[in-house]
């Protein structure tokens, strides 16, 4: 009996021990991992310092300086002087206040006019009068004209683009009829509301088309075009009008003409086309196939149409490279390759048909940089070397003037704050408007992430990426690792490579005790055709290999690295990928947060699942479906979704709690009711929740109870 009692004793004292062990996580632990956030004493000590610049219409700049809130203006064009500093602010005026319209209307470039849609018409509205008259009067219910829609994002808006002389309009009437309804319901008091739209999926027989058309805004008078209706479909994302307007689409100078791209369904053909306006008679020019997916770019659509010289400037990866071409139009063959070499164009800014001069951003084209850092360049339409105009390293960000001849260059490294300059299109530096004091952010509290680089798992590419570790790290200790992922293929798990005094959460939560890794995998965009389409058609890889393979390169430098506690956690793409990670490499990752999940794209918009994972044949949409291996999870999950999320709908969250039902499996469930995709004003409470997950799975530490973040 006493021997017992004496093992029920050690026992006791045992589990007590281990009791008061357990650290215990208090408001001021929290409060100190809010302070490296935005609103935090680092990002305020950057903004007391930041300069802003800004062009006004008539070609001068203004700013106001930090240190004595007074405002500077310069005038470019005098190279002596030129500047003028006030204390009154330069804007001109408040515009004169325009009539809020019930449904946002698209303005004429000569600001006379608007036109926006109504009851699936298009109407135009005289701006000075206020007068309305329809363009259109057949349109109807889900086939109405200029109507926005792709599935994941769906708005009221008109989607038009206005010719040079404001007298017509390019747009078409969207045939969704046949594509089946997805349905969201709103928690209210009383009767719940039922929130109903086209939302067309990769299985679907047949995706939203659209009937291609121009409107003389004068008479209302229509030109249908004689072509079959196109495939809602671009060339910069999935959607026709991501750029804000109808993109892919552009005038003559003269308003005769107009040029398009129409975009299979599935990608892979990209039609280079002229309208004529007049007769609506269609000539295809030219056209690109490729086997995986066309992209004209990355932020902007990449081709020009020259309508005065009868050319076309092209992007294309044919060369393994995104790279611009000059195309003529009579023959739709080649002229010149405009750039060239292992780096890739990103976007066209400006393109000077007097002097047949290309001024472009592109990335990778500096050795011994991160491949990543944007640089712009100046190059004649010959195809010789680019003129550099931003060669310091960095990160590269400009404005132009209103005038093209000047622009303002900001550029920063991750652990760089900005400096900025005024300088003319020849790259040369006019004026240094400001940079900011890094000793001052240290001060602060700002710590840097670490810049590293890895090999990919296949070995075959360099992947770049950022480290956050605790202010007070203790390199003797370990420290648990959360990932951050973001698959894309359309974005990365570090996005900007910018300075950012207070990135997201990332050096918040490591305060709490943690080692944070974002990595941009393999699959990724802004690097060689290859290295995007490294996982085309099996997008369930989510770039795990590659983090895997980081995470244990990154462990073998630094020691205090835990990869026997691992968690993960991503939105959206990275919430698919955090799911998949927790069931196919349970051996590496034993706590995850999947929030907002497209974890099965047979339930996902039909456009990115047809981009990037081609159309739906057999079982090659099912074998990448997550809840497909939800038997297999061993460590604590978490998933996440906004009950109203028109993007990701809620029930590929549903899909894989199910599974895990079915498995038998534990696992966390958090729905937010009426939030979106992004959460809105809950997105704090779900980051809170985040940091008591990992705090209590990972770290086996107790959180403050109920804490609640306030960055004010």
């Amino acid at each position: 009996m006493k021997k017992c009692l004496l093992l029920t004793g050690l026992l006791y004292m045992g589990l007590g021990l281990t009791a008061q062990q357990k650290k215990v996580f208090t408001t001021a632990d929290y409060d100190q991992a809010v302070r490296v956030m935005s609103g935090g004493s680092a990002a305020k000590a950057y903004n007391s310092q930041a300069v802003n610049p800004q062009w006004l219409p008539d070609g001068k700049l203004w700013y106001q300086l930090p240190s004595t809130k007074q405002y500077v203006i310069i005038d470019p064009a005098v190279k002596k002087g030129g500047q003028v500093t006030t204390s009154q602010s330069p804007e001109a005026g408040k515009p004169a206040a325009r009539r809020k319209a019930a449904v946002p209307g698209v303005v004429s470039p000569d600001g006379q006019k608007e036109v926006y849609i109504k009851d699936w018409n298009l109407w135009v509205r005289d701006l000075a009068s206020g007068k309305e008259q329809p363009l259109t009067t057949d349109g109807i219910k889900d086939f109405g004209y200029a109507t926005d829609n792709a599935g994941w994002t769906h708005s009221d808006r008109a989607i038009v683009l206005w010719s040079p002389d404001s007298r017509k309009i390019a747009t078409f009437q969207q045939d969704q009829r046949h594509v089946k309804d997805m349905y969201l319901v709103r928690t209210k008091i009383g009767a719940p509301e039922l929130e109903q739209w086209k939302y067309p999926l990769p299985g679907d027989s047949a995706i939203i088309k659209i009937h291609r058309l121009v409107i003389d805004v004068e008479t209302a008078a229509i030109t249908r075009f004689k072509m079959q209706p196109d495939d809602r479909r671009g060339t910069l994302c999935d959607d026709i009008a991501c750029d804000g307007d109808f993109g892919d689409n552009e005038w003559s100078a003269d308003g005769k003409q107009l040029a398009f791209v129409s975009v299979s369904r599935d990608h892979k053909i990209a039609q280079f086309r002229i309208a004529d306006i007049a007769t609506g008679a269609i000539r295809t020019v030219f056209e690109e196939q490729v086997p995986t997916q066309y992209e004209s770019g990355q932020g902007m659509a990449n081709w020009k149409f020259l309508s005065g010289t009868n050319e076309a400037i092209w992007y294309s990866e044919r060369s393994g490279w995104g790279h611009l071409y000059l195309y003529d139009l009579a023959t739709g063959a080649v002229k010149q390759q405009l750039t060239k070499g292992d780096f890739v164009v990103t976007r066209m800014l400006q393109v000077d048909v007097k002097k047949r001069q290309i001024l472009f951003e592109a990335k990778g084209k500096e050795p011994g940089e991160n491949p990543y850092f944007s640089h712009f360049y100046r190059t004649d339409f010959n195809g010789k070397t680019p003129v550099a105009l931003t060669p310091e390293p960095g990160n590269h960000a400009i404005t132009l003037s209103p005038d093209k001849n000047y622009f303002i260059d900001k550029y920063s490294t991750p652990v760089v704050p900005p400096v900025t300059k005024l300088k003319d299109l020849s790259g040369k530096t006019i004026r240094d408007l400001g940079a900011i004091d890094l000793a001052a952010l240290k001060q602060a509290g700002w710590l840097a992430p670490e810049v590293f680089t890895v090999k990919s798992a296949n070995q075959q590419f360099d992947l770049y990426g950022l480290l956050y570790k605790p202010g007070n790290l203790d390199p003797a200790k370990k420290y648990p690792v959360v990932v951050y992922i973001y698959p894309g293929p359309q974005g990365g798990s570090v996005g900007s490579w910018s300075f950012n005094a207070a990135a997201g959460d990332f050096q918040a939560l490591a305060e709490l005790g943690f080692i944070v890794v974002r990595l941009e995998g393999s699959c990724n965009p802004n690097r060689s055709k290859a290295f995007h389409d490294a996982c085309y058609g099996h997008m369930g890889e989510n770039t795990l290999p590659d983090q895997i393979a980081g995470l244990r390169q990154l462990a073998s430098r630094n020691s205090f690295m835990d990869l026997d506690r691992v968690g993960i956690w991503g939105h959206s793409g990275g919430g698919f990928a955090t799911a998949s990670a927790m069931f196919k490499y349970p051996e590496i990752f034993k706590v995850g947060i999947a929030e907002s999940g497209n974890h099965d794209n047979r339930n996902y918009e039909d456009d990115w699942g047809e981009r990037y994972i081609g159309l739906l044949q057999g079982d090659n949409y099912e074998k990448q479906a997550n809840q497909l291996y939800a038997k297999n999870l061993q460590g604590k999950l978490m998933l996440v979704t906004g009950g109203m999320d028109d993007n990701v709908p809620p029930y590929n969250t549903y899909l894989v709690a199910d599974a895990l039902i079915k498995a038998n499996k534990s696992f966390d469930l958090v729905v937010i009711p009426n939030a979106r995709h992004g959460y809105g004003t809950d997105s704090y409470y779900m980051m809170r929740r985040r940091w008591d997950y990992f705090v209590e799975h990972l770290l086996g530490a107790t959180p403050p109870k109920d804490y609640k973040i306030n960055t004010q």
